[in-house]
């Protein structure tokens, strides 16, 4: 498997594998994530526009997409119920799907964000429980709840050395 840059020639394809990654989540109960068909277009080029989707490939197929730079993520500012493990920077991903047909790309892009910095948030929703097993099994720790802009509560991870 390879990481790539995604490109606006593949936003298809990549609306693709969010269309499929929410129907997955709605299969295995987890029925508020993603709701609205978000991740949308204009956030699929918003992405592509700031250098910050990624494209996890095999032989041209596309296996996996998620959003990864490093800085500040806002929504991070305030954790509760918890605390994270550091206050260095950090590098954060976002929007991670996986195409139901392939295993271990979740994994794959994990190493790959942690590889290039050794500091990672992640935040999931409550009722992904295959994202929060990938994320435990991958060396995440759960260390609180934050909460997005909308007031929408997600479970914070966070994997460092």
């Amino acid at each position: 498997m390879n990481i790539e840059v995604a490109t606006y020639e593949r936003v298809s394809e990549i609306l693709e594998i969010y269309a499929a990654a929410r129907a997955y989540m709605r299969e295995n109960g987890n029925m508020e994530q993603w709701a609205g068909n978000y991740p949308s277009r204009e956030t699929v080029l918003s992405d592509i526009d700031a250098g910050h989707l990624y494209l996890c490939t095999e032989e041209k197929e596309i296996y996996g997409v998620f959003c990864y730079f490093e800085g500040e993520d806002p929504t991070y500012r305030e954790i509760f119920d918890g605390a994270w493990r550091n206050d260095l920077p950090y590098g954060v991903m976002h929007r991670v799907a996986v195409a139901k047909h392939q295993r271990g790309v979740a994994s794959f892009c994990f190493s790959y964000c942690y590889d290039r910095c050794r500091n990672l948030k992640i935040d999931t929703h409550k009722d992904n429980i295959p994202m929060q097993r990938a994320l435990e099994k991958n060396g995440f720790d759960k260390c609180g709840t934050i909460y997005l802009e909308s007031g929408d509560p997600r479970i914070a991870y966070q994997r460092c050395e």
